[in-house]
């Protein structure tokens, strides 16, 4: 970006963008444009009422809001929470969740590694 600081940029987001990158944008100068080119929606997931994971990897805050809404009464109990990004693990701990995996982390910077460094934890 710091080439093309006179440049006008189109920013692909979703209808619950981070305002995060807006801020970023506005708040350096950049003459950007947000284009929302897709919606975030909640899928109808009552179907699964009855079926438990040991593991449930969330990957954006928006997830968490489709799990409560799906099941408003979720309780975490012995499964374990994996949340990818800064914004999801807060969501998690807003919720009251554990996040027993978070990721990035320096030694397992995606969220395939940091599922399996924990499973190899705690299987030891």
């Amino acid at each position: 970006l710091k080439k093309h600081t006179n440049e006008k940029f189109l920013y692909p987001c979703s209808d619950v963008a981070a305002e995060e990158t807006q801020k970023f944008l506005a708040d350096n100068g950049y003459n950007f444009t947000p284009a929302v080119l897709f919606r975030t929606v909640v899928s109808d997931l009552s179907d699964l009422a009855e079926v438990f994971y040991d593991i449930i990897a969330f990957f954006s805050p928006s997830s968490i809001q489709s799990l409560y809404k799906n099941f408003p009464d979720f309780q975490q109990n012995n499964t374990r929470v994996a949340a990818f990004g800064t914004t999801t693990h807060k969501a998690v701990l807003e919720k009251g969740l554990i996040l027993d995996i978070p990721a990035p982390v320096p030694e397992a910077p995606s969220m395939t590694m940091a599922i399996e460094q924990y499973i190899k934890q705690a299987n030891k």
